[in-house]
């Protein structure tokens, strides 16, 4: 269990800032190289490699490297952690509220508890 909440921690960590979630979203149409990536955004590259950093730690992207030119790829089935983890969620408050909405529905008119 502890490797599948770090697993989703790292995961959500990624998902939580703009400019990562904009990078998978390019590299949901194919692979990219790092300086084509960096060109849209307003930072000093070492500062978004440390953006590509945090999305290869959770496993969402990897990358390779030929010659001097180094290509990041995005690994789709890494967010399936953050999916499962969601639709539990959903799950449990669809329960939850289904309760809620049976117990209402049990109070007379201006009864209240």
């Amino acid at each position: 269990m502890p490797n599948k909440s770090a697993a989703l921690d790292d995961v959500f960590n990624a998902l939580g800032d703009p400019t990562r979630r904009a990078v998978l979203a390019r590299l949901c149409q194919g692979p990219t190289s790092v300086s084509d990536l960096a060109a849209p955004f307003r930072m000093a590259l070492p500062s978004f490699v440390q953006h590509l950093g945090v999305l290869e730690k959770s496993g969402l992207i990897y990358s390779t490297k030929k010659g001097r030119v180094r290509t990041c790829y995005v690994k789709a089935q890494q967010l399936s952690v953050a999916e499962s983890w969601i639709a539990t969620q959903r799950s449990l408050w669809e329960q939850r509220l289904n309760q809620f909405d049976a117990y209402v529905k049990t109070l007379k008119p201006g009864e209240t508890t």
